[in-house]
């Protein structure tokens, strides 16, 4: 969207009925699972507007909680022989925390999958312990948004943004990762240009090794997935 999305406010609601964007079955491309098979859930709409964004995210329709459930199950087993291929399940947006989204969890895991979020850390909701919050804080005018103090504990993971060529994503800052000694992942940004991109990847590869920090590529990028 580039930033040219509306900015939309945290939805109400019992979770039965989500505003959906797409699903499908692909490989999880960054941070901690990168590599796994994967169904995605893209949830419409988004409560910030990223310059670098490429998400379409504002398509989106209304479904059904127990539909979507249906068609994870669909979409994570083998066309061939029907077995289930994709074990993991990454809900993300737009930001899947601005809709009441702890039934859907409830209902992946009590289907036995894993349930993975990707958040930018500013928006919360109680979801089941066991679901997995990957937190890619987001800036706005030169200045990273706080991470919410309710959603710091339950973080498994950061990922930053890193750009050779921008001086607001230079660095990773402290934004409580620290104090829950939490997992951080870098990830050089893609700005749309080879050498900027090409520039990116060998600083943020640098920066992890001086750092001590996990480096993060876009895999499904390299690979022409979705």
């Amino acid at each position: 969207m580039f930033g040219n999305n509306p900015i939309r406010s945290p939805e109400k609601g019992d979770g039965s009925l989500l505003q959906m964007q797409s699903l499908f079955a692909t490989l999880q491309g960054e941070g901690p699972h990168a590599g796994v098979p994967a169904v995605f859930i893209r949830l419409g709409g988004c409560n910030l507007a990223c310059d670098f964004c490429d998400t379409e995210f504002e398509s989106f329709e209304a479904k059904a909680l127990t539909d979507v459930v249906a068609e994870v199950k669909r979409s994570a087993c083998s066309h061939e022989d029907g077995l289930r291929t994709h074990h993991l399940i990454v809900i993300t947006g737009g930001e899947p925390l601005r809709q009441p989204i702890a039934p859907l969890c409830e209902a992946l895991l009590a289907e036995g999958f894993q349930v993975q979020i990707e958040t930018n850390g500013t928006l919360y909701r109680p979801l089941p312990e066991a679901v997995d919050i990957i937190c890619s804080p987001k800036m706005t005018a030169g200045k990273y948004h706080t991470i919410r103090e309710d959603l710091l504990p339950h973080i498994t993971a950061f990922k930053f943004l890193l750009s050779a060529n921008r001086e607001d994503y230079h660095t990773v800052p402290e934004l409580g990762q620290s104090r829950h000694n939490t997992s951080v992942f870098v990830q050089p940004m893609d700005e749309y240009h080879e050498e900027k991109n090409m520039a990116n990847m060998a600083y943020a590869a640098d920066y992890a090794q001086k750092n001590g920090l996990r480096l993060s590529l876009q895999l499904h990028k390299i690979l022409g997935l979705e």
